[in-house]
């Protein structure tokens, strides 16, 4: 179904597009990082998994392996060389995110390229039955970095990162016991099936993966936007900002797993099981059941079977647990004392509803970190607590199960923070709200030693003037869809970039 050429000849042709997309391409910034995707992947490195894989590689450098950038003709020429149905494409964007993978995230792509041995067959097998390219495993690098707990800001779950509506119009579960988003089979099957229809309706692969991130009409605008184009490169400028990162992700992943050995970058184990197999289960379950009675760790049944969210499975035809083979055998044999094991416990009345000290799971203290209080005030937002706390606005919402940035008035949060620092930390719970904000590392001051004079405005772009006792989360939440991430990056700054009053911060662009 796809034809494929010497690398030659796709080199050649790689040149050729080269030269006709370049002034499509040629005022698109060079980008030394693309801050959107370094942030997500810095949220989900520190995800329940990716810690476990900690093996290091030796420290020898094999030769013909690099770890940092290369000439761009290197890039090219590689690019060009992988037999790919995409029209694989470089430039000063998909350099910035190879880059990111292969030198400042190499610890991350060293555990993805570890549990890729589990999960890529899965999807290979899946992408095959529908003669689909097999590039299309490398979508959920870029979605989730392969954790099957993966959870957006937007509400996206899973391995392939599918939104509620798009879960369920694919026929996927979600309900209070179990989010079928997560099961890495049903959820693949789905995701290849929404593939497999956006193909039908663009006919390109590379829009076919801008409209699994972004959504048909938010592709079809751009289409229109465009005056018809049906080429990503062409449309590049009309789709969301993040869009615009994804295919070079995309292209950047398949990159950097093809030539992992290149750069010097080997598998870290991940301590999944080889052989698995499934048991259906007709009576409600608990994890702590199976635990006790076969002597593994509720962890190692969450890892497997991410889909049950309450550490029960409810009893139905469509209901099974995942084990490694031996445990799989062993349960088999003596299944009924299984479902027996302290019942009492776990379930009122043996029925599904579990009881509910048993209804979540507490994660674990992050190491060499201690655990404060915060009751939420009026006028509280996540992304403020957390950074009076100097904590990731995704670990907090992870820390207290916080969804879509939903808290309340009198909510009492759990903050891990520097066993040495709990006192000081501590004491934030009963401070004013001036006091707080004193504390936040992007608030406003009146440091004599900072600049008080703005450089020249763009008059392409709406200003907004800093006055005293703002930060990026208050200013950004004025303006609509406007994050204090996209006013990091629109202005320069970074995480510990201070304001000061009189300050002019670029908004947005002038429509």
């Amino acid at each position: 179904m796809w034809k494929k050429g010497p690398a030659l000849m796709a080199l050649m042709m790689m040149i050729g597009m080269m030269a006709n997309a370049q002034s499509e391409v040629d005022s698109i910034p060079e980008i030394d990082t693309p801050p959107y995707l370094e942030e997500c992947l810095d949220s989900l490195v520190n995800q329940w998994y990716i810690n476990k894989a900690n093996q290091l590689v030796p420290d020898t450098i094999p030769a013909g392996t690099t770890v940092g950038s290369l000439p761009d003709s290197v890039y090219i020429e590689r690019i060009a060389a992988i037999n790919s149905p995409m029209p694989y494409t470089y430039n000063s964007i998909v350099k910035g995110h190879i880059e990111l993978y292969t030198v400042r995230r190499r610890e991350l792509v060293q555990n993805m390229l570890g549990l890729s041995s589990y999960y890529f067959p899965l999807f290979e097998q899946e992408l095959d039955a529908r003669h689909m390219p097999l590039e299309l495993k490398y979508l959920p690098i870029i979605e989730s970095a392969l954790n099957p707990r993966a959870y957006s800001r937007a509400g996206a779950s899973g391995l392939w990162q599918f939104m509620y509506y798009t879960g369920k119009q694919y026929g996927l579960t979600i309900n209070s016991y179990v989010d079928e988003r997560r099961d890495p089979y049903k959820s693949t099957v789905a995701a290849i099936s929404f593939l497999e229809d956006l193909y039908a309706i663009y006919r390109d692969w590379f829009l076919v993966i801008a409209a699994y991130n972004c959504g048909p009409g938010n592709v079809n605008k751009a289409i229109r936007r465009s005056g018809g184009h049906r080429d990503f490169w062409k449309i590049y400028y009309h789709l969301p900002r993040e869009t615009r990162g994804y295919v070079p992700a995309f292209i950047a992943a398949t990159y950097t797993f093809k030539y992992a050995k290149e750069h010097n970058l080997y598998a870290n184990p991940n301590n999944l099981p080889t052989a698995t197999d499934t048991i259906s289960i007709n009576q409600p379950l608990h994890f702590k059941q199976v635990a006790e009675v076969l002597n593994v760790k509720v962890d190692y049944l969450r890892t497997l079977n991410p889909q049950y969210r309450k550490d029960l499975i409810p009893a139905g035809d469509d209901y099974s647990i995942k084990l490694a083979f031996a445990d799989a055998s062993n349960f088999a044999g003596i299944e009924d004392s299984i479902y027996a094991y302290k019942r009492s416990n776990y379930f009122v009345d043996g029925k599904t509803t579990v009881k509910p000290q048993y209804s979540t799971y507490t994660p674990d203290i992050p190491k060499n970190k201690a655990v404060v209080y915060y009751t939420v005030k009026s006028g509280d937002a996540v992304g403020l607590i957390a950074d009076w706390y100097d904590v990731r606005t995704s670990d907090l919402r992870y820390w207290n199960n916080i969804r879509r940035n939903v808290i309340r008035v009198g909510q009492r949060l759990k903050v891990y923070v520097p066993k040495n620092k709990t006192e000081y930390y501590g004491r934030i719970n009963d401070m004013a709200y001036a006091d707080k904000q004193r504390l936040s590392s992007k608030s406003v001051t009146t440091n004599k030693s900072m600049p008080k004079k703005n450089g020249p405005t763009d008059p392409n772009y709406v200003y907004y003037t800093v006055r005293s006792g703002d930060n990026l989360w208050t200013i950004a939440k004025k303006y609509k869809g406007i994050s204090n991430t996209d006013l990091m990056e629109l202005n320069g700054l970074s995480q510990s970039s201070k304001l000061w009053v009189g300050q002019k911060l670029k908004i947005k662009p002038k429509s």
